[in-house]
């Protein structure tokens, strides 16, 4: 009897704290994943502004230098060769084991980084109304809130309402990223989701591991409680005759 009594009071108290702590974080995650799933995940990418798919191309007249020469020039053992337009040029996208080269589609010659210019107009190109807003480019080195992609890359920021930056790898000139102020508000509450405040990407966190446990201990704690206050059936005395009505 008393161990049960300890039992019913350990329970209680550990239900009653992890019920005061946990409480919080469960507000957070039925708020955070309310707002996410009635978030569209197509406007959340940016996909009704930019057409990351967009392409050009290759001119029928286009003159090309033979895949030979290229391949002598990798480095190393080829995988593929993609033959697309970059800007107004046409290129070679060699991909190998150490990763991805450009060639002037013309020449053969390995080209450099791409620059602003060059960003800019694939970022405005991919921009899929026929108003395109002002723009600025910016060289991004180093991993941030909004971009944590390859790097270098540049961010071509529009002056439109959504804040809109699109980011364009420097070495191979795909837009690698479409940022807008519904994807910031969208990660904001991510990060709360996963509790991953910083970086909003580590789902496998102590944090989270921690407060899944303690959800659980909770629960387990609330299911004792609801076995020892279960409430018997028991039958009911029947109430006594009143001899003054015999």
């Amino acid at each position: 009897m008393r161990s049960m009594r300890r039992l019913h009071i350990g329970a209680s108290k550990v239900h009653k704290w992890l019920s005061l702590i946990i409480s919080a974080q469960l507000l957070i995650w039925f708020a955070s994943g309310a707002l996410m799933s009635f978030l569209p995940i197509e406007k959340v990418r940016g996909e009704h502004l930019v057409d990351r798919a967009a392409f050009k191309a290759v001119p029928a007249d286009a003159a090309m230098v033979a895949p030979g020469k290229i391949i002598a020039q990798a480095g190393a053992p080829v995988e593929t060769i993609t033959w697309r337009m970059l800007g107004d040029h046409p290129v070679a996208e060699v991909t190998t084991k150490r990763g991805t080269l450009l060639f002037d589609a013309a020449t053969g010659g390995i080209r450099d980084s791409i620059d602003a210019r060059t960003a800019t107009q694939i970022a405005r190109d991919a921009w899929k109304s026929a108003t395109k807003p002002s723009s600025t480019a910016t060289l991004i080195t180093a991993e941030s809130s909004d971009y944590r992609g390859q790097l270098p890359a540049w961010q071509i920021a529009f002056s439109d309402l959504d804040q809109t930056s699109v980011f364009v790898a420097a070495d191979s000139g795909k837009i690698s990223a479409v940022r807008t102020e519904t994807w910031r508000l969208y990660d904001f509450f991510w990060g709360l989701h996963i509790m991953d405040w910083k970086n909003h990407e580590d789902f496998n966190s102590w944090w989270l591991l921690a407060f899944a446990i303690g959800g659980l201990a909770m629960g387990i704690a609330g299911s004792v409680l609801l076995f020892m206050r279960w409430p018997l059936r028991r039958k009911r005395p029947k109430p006594a005759s009143n001899p003054t009505l015999s």
